[in-house]
């Protein structure tokens, strides 16, 4: 009787204390800030630059990379957190903070980040010159070369330079957004002291290559450059003949570049094009000055730009780093990686190029960059030219200039098909070229539709209708990433061709929601943001939490590139703590804090930075089987899991049923993207990231190498076994 009463009292004590325990979903810490995030996968991107692995202009290739995305992050994010604290916003973001902490702490981090960028770029001139690619000082120049430099300039950079006295005859000129310029103070013949400004043009290119037919000691074409700014300062009496240079100074500047949707914008094409204009002009959000400048000089530009002293930022180094991408030269395939030739996929070449034929037969699945875009081309130019196709619908988020898909579209409606173009004129920074290519759609015949005023269209879907003996059919392609020819060759993407006509039909119902804003019943296939997306993912995540808590086998595997949801990651939380087994690969912001004890013990999140950009998302859940298996649900998406694609975007996620398709995303690219060791990093709780230790692996796994060097098992049947990525992985080497 004692016994029973001890183990009654134990019991009650355990219960007590967790009924005491902070509830852990009441605390906001659980978040991890997604603008600090995002500066994490950044530096991420910047380590890149220092991996001696790499080939050098590959590393000089991140360095840039680093550099244009830290200037987007400028020119949206902190723009909007400016905004937020100029019009007195308080409301804190889903950890926590408010606008103004936040600014503080993305400020604090962007210029550590900013100094390794420095830092980085000054290792990488001593290693370009040790291998005969050199940025040149003036003092490092030969007579002949720049008597060269002074002829070249006269002929192709004099005309396009419009030097600007400043003076209460001349204010200030306004500056636009990334505009790079040289302040000046000058004397006169007179002693009298002027200050002046050089912009220079956008159209210029950053370095000036210097002609040479030198070989250094192994042969190879030497290279010398010098910098625009540089060759300026050179012949500056060129520009102000008369007067003597005093001082010089560089500066760089960074305006908001946001663009806002006004709900009375009743004409969309018209907005943008008034919007594009206000988007040169929008507020400083960040001015760079070469820390050589004198004080003085120092001083006149922020006086004269009212910038504010969070915005300022002294360079000791180089102005613009995302320009730096100009020296890669094109004869060193030495300094490279080895050039690599993407797969056409076999079947489609088993049945003579015929699209159709071959999607017919079975589902087909395209993984870019190691498989061509090619396939996606030759896709629509073969609905362009069959008689037998009626009738194309098509979405562009973002495409090339002189897009084979708009020519394409161009030829069907030339040809009397009826084709619909959704053009997304909100994908920022394309919303011009975007303007331009619906311009030259509707000339040809095209049916051209915007979408909604408040919501993105951001989803991949291609449909093609066409008349065959049994009736009509429906192909659809359903894509993870842009109809983008030239993106498709470095960024990892997953493309589904398949004529199962529930597909179709779904296809049907996201067009017909976006052109008259038919919101579908009903969806046989597809989940569709905004409309029950969301939903969705929280009852598979849902459903996985409940078969572990009933002990059935469990388990999530999920690809994106951003996990933000407070919803979402709620869902994985409680998930974890039912004893869900979660494996994440996230390429850039994650908000979610794994390897919390009581929270997200049985949560990992990695993520994989290298040669190629991951933009695939693909989500796997258990479904009561062990993983992998053909058991398991698998998905492809458009969506990351975020605030924006799941409640403010069109969005379609699409199941892979065919089992040989299933079996390629599930058992091939998803383990290969766990297993990866070579490129790949994890994250702590704390949110930082620590790269995986390879120095005592003799073969580290590369997913990148893996993908490839091994065909994709689509359209292949039966795949042998050592066409799949190994089964287990190394030891543990998250760091």
């Amino acid at each position: 009787m004692a016994s029973k009463t001890r183990k009654r009292t134990k019991t009650a004590a355990v219960v007590e204390a967790a009924e005491a325990a902070p509830d852990p979903f009441q605390d906001l810490g659980r978040f991890i800030n997604r603008e600090l995030s995002w500066l994490e996968f950044n530096r991420r991107v910047l380590d890149e630059a220092k991996n001696i692995n790499h080939p050098l202009m590959e590393r000089v290739r991140f360095l840039a990379i680093s550099g244009s995305n830290l200037d987007e992050f400028f020119m949206v994010r902190v723009a909007g957190l400016r905004a937020m604290v100029r019009n007195g916003v308080t409301t804190p973001s889903q950890d926590g903070l408010t606008p103004a902490e936040q600014l503080d702490a993305v400020n604090r981090v962007a210029s550590e980040l900013m100094d390794d960028q420095q830092a980085c770029w000054r290792s990488l001139v001593e290693a370009m010159d040790a291998a005969s690619v050199q940025v040149l000082q003036p003092a490092d120049l030969t007579k002949k070369e720049k008597a060269w430099l002074r002829e070249d300039f006269m002929v192709r950079i004099f005309p396009l330079i419009t030097p600007l006295a400043v003076d209460p005859a001349h204010p200030f000129p306004f500056i636009p957004n990334l505009g790079f310029n040289i302040a000046l103070r000058l004397k006169g013949k007179d002693g009298g002291r002027m200050n002046a400004l050089v912009p220079i043009p956008q159209g210029v290119e950053r370095f000036v290559a210097l002609p040479t037919e030198a070989k250094d000691a192994a042969g190879r074409s030497a290279r010398r450059y010098m910098s625009i700014e540089n060759v300026l300062t050179l012949f500056l009496d060129s520009l102000f003949p008369g007067r003597s240079v005093v001082e010089t100074g560089a500066f760089r500047i960074i305006r908001d570049s946001d663009i806002e949707i006004e709900e009375e914008a009743e004409d969309l094409v018209e907005f943008f094009e008034s919007a594009l204009k206000r988007r040169r002009r929008g507020v400083l959000v960040r001015l760079k000055i070469d820390a050589s400048a004198p004080e003085a000089l120092r001083d006149f530009i922020v006086r004269e730009l009212e910038a504010q002293a969070q915005d300022i930022t002294m360079v000791e180094g180089i102005l613009g780093v995302k320009d730096v991408s100009e020296l890669i030269p094109d004869d060193r395939q030495d300094l490279r990686f080895p050039p690599y030739e993407a797969r056409f996929p076999e079947r489609i070449r088993d049945h003579g190029g015929d699209c159709f034929a071959a999607i017919r037969e079975k589902d087909i699945l395209v993984h870019h960059p190691y498989e061509s875009f090619d396939v996606v081309v030759q896709f629509l130019k073969q609905a362009a030219d069959d008689p037998n196709v009626v009738a194309i619908k098509q979405t562009l988020y973002r495409t090339s200039k002189g897009s084979p898909i708009v020519a394409a579209l161009c030829e069907a409606a030339e040809a009397g098909k009826n084709v619909t173009a959704l053009v997304e004129l909100k994908a920022r920074f394309d919303e011009e070229a975007n303007l331009n290519f619906a311009r030259d759609l509707e000339r040809a015949g095209v049916q051209v539709v915007y979408g909604f005023m408040e919501w993105k269209t951001h989803a991949k879907l291609s449909l093609v209708v066409r008349r065959e003996t049994d009736g009509l059919r429906a192909y659809t392609h359903v894509g993870t990433g842009n109809y983008h020819p030239v993106t498709a060759k470095i960024y990892t993407d997953l493309a589904l061709f398949t004529a199962d006509p529930a597909f179709g039909r779904d296809a049907g119902r996201v067009f017909n929601f976006v052109t008259g804003y038919a919101e579908p019943d009903e969806l046989e296939k597809f989940g569709l943001s905004p409309v029950n997306l969301k939903s969705k993912i929280l009852e598979l995540i849902n459903t996985e939490a409940e078969n572990a808590l009933a002990g059935k086998p469990s388990g999530i595997w999920a690809k994106m590139n951003s996990l933000v949801h407070p919803d979402v990651i709620d869902a994985l939380y409680r998930a974890s703590q039912a004893g869900v087994k979660i494996e994440l690969v996230m390429r850039g912001i994650c908000c979610l804090r794994p390897g919390v004890a009581g929270l997200s013990d049985n949560i990992r999140v990695k993520s994989i930075v290298g040669r190629f950009l991951e933009h695939s998302r693909i989500s796997c859940f258990a479904n009561g089987a062990e993983m992998p298996s053909s058991e398991n649900k698998v998905f492809i998406s458009s969506a990351d899991w975020m605030p924006r694609n799941l409640e403010r975007r069109v969005e379609v996620m699409a199941p892979i049923e065919n089992k040989t398709v299933h079996r390629q995303v599930l058992s091939q690219i998803m383990i290969a993207n766990l297993y990866d060791e070579r490129q790949s990093w994890y994250m702590g709780a704390d949110g930082s990231f620590t790269r995986v230790d390879t120095s005592s692996i003799a073969e580290p796994f590369s997913a990148h190498e893996y993908f490839m060097n091994n065909p994709s098992l689509s359209g292949r049947g039966s795949a042998l076994q050592n066409d799949l990525p190994p089964q287990q992985p190394h030891a543990d080497r998250r760091g």
